[in-house]
């Protein structure tokens, strides 16, 4: 065996402290899989605290189904009407973040501070009825004059937020909106394609696809070491996405959910 080489199932990476400005130290443990989906969950809630929830939503879906005359689907490929997209995720991965310096009730050193779950390349559709978000949605929005902005969350105070939003937009100068005019409810967003642009306007692969679970405010790494995201206390889910639609798209008929069901619902969900 002295010759022989290859990738090993799992893939152990120590980041040191002082990879990001919060000081944690980094552990991700990847395993090298490929992973072609399609999931249907009736009902999802995470980070239940205080009288609200992290992220809350139903009839999510990663994946979906062709409808006739769809035509090139995202990743470039004409399905026939019934075939399924699936959803793409390559090397899962769980990151832990510790904090070095704290001390633990037992007088150990080194507290966890906070972990992750993503893929280092993903893609796909993901539909759902969310009432509830915690994290951020790439997402460019279209304004009134067709100048593309980037999407903010609110609350139900029409006030940006990145905790436990209701609402998607365009922030006026005081960071709020107006419902109907610059924001709408996210279950308007019905669904949406995680992907990054590919550089010739196409959908490609992103590596920022995650959900995370902190104590505290952690500074999570992109595996390919390009971008830092901040997510904070509690649940935190980031969805980026090359998509952008109009903001009277999102105020009108809203962005319609793809076909997610065997039998093809149409906007219907169950």
């Amino acid at each position: 065996m002295g010759e022989v080489a290859g990738q090993a199932f799992m893939n152990i990476e120590n980041l040191p402290v002082g990879t990001t400005a919060s000081g944690h130290e980094f552990t991700r443990m990847t395993l090298n899989m490929d992973i072609e989906t399609r999931v249907n969950i009736d009902d999802v809630v995470v980070g239940q605290v205080d009288g609200g929830a992290d992220f809350a939503a139903s009839h999510v879906a990663l994946g979906h189904i062709a409808r006739e005359g769809d035509g090139a689907q995202y990743d470039g490929v004409t399905y026939a009407a019934g075939e399924a997209v699936p959803f793409e995720a390559y090397d899962p991965y769980i990151e832990l973040a510790v904090d070095p310096d704290e001390v633990n009730p037992d007088n150990s050193i080194g507290r966890l501070s906070g972990f992750r779950m993503g893929f280092k390349q993903a893609r796909g559709s993901v539909s759902s009825n969310t009432t509830s978000f915690s994290g951020d949605i790439g997402l460019m929005i279209n304004d009134s004059s067709g100048t593309p902005q980037q999407a903010t969350l609110f609350g139900s105070d029409n006030l940006e937020t990145s905790k436990r939003a209701t609402q998607i937009g365009i922030a006026d100068g005081n960071g709020a909106c107006v419902p109907g005019e610059t924001c709408a409810a996210l279950s308007q967003l019905r669904s949406l394609i995680v992907g990054a642009d590919d550089g010739s306007g196409g959908t490609g692969f992103t590596d920022d696809f995650f959900i995370g679970f902190q104590r505290e405010g952690v500074e999570w790494q992109s595996p390919d070491g390009a971008n830092v995201i901040q997510a904070g206390q509690g649940v935190f889910i980031n969805l980026p996405t090359n998509m952008t639609v109009d903001m009277g798209t999102l105020t009108g008929a809203g962005v319609p959910r793809l076909r997610t069901h065997q039998a093809d619902l149409g906007e219907s969900l169950f």
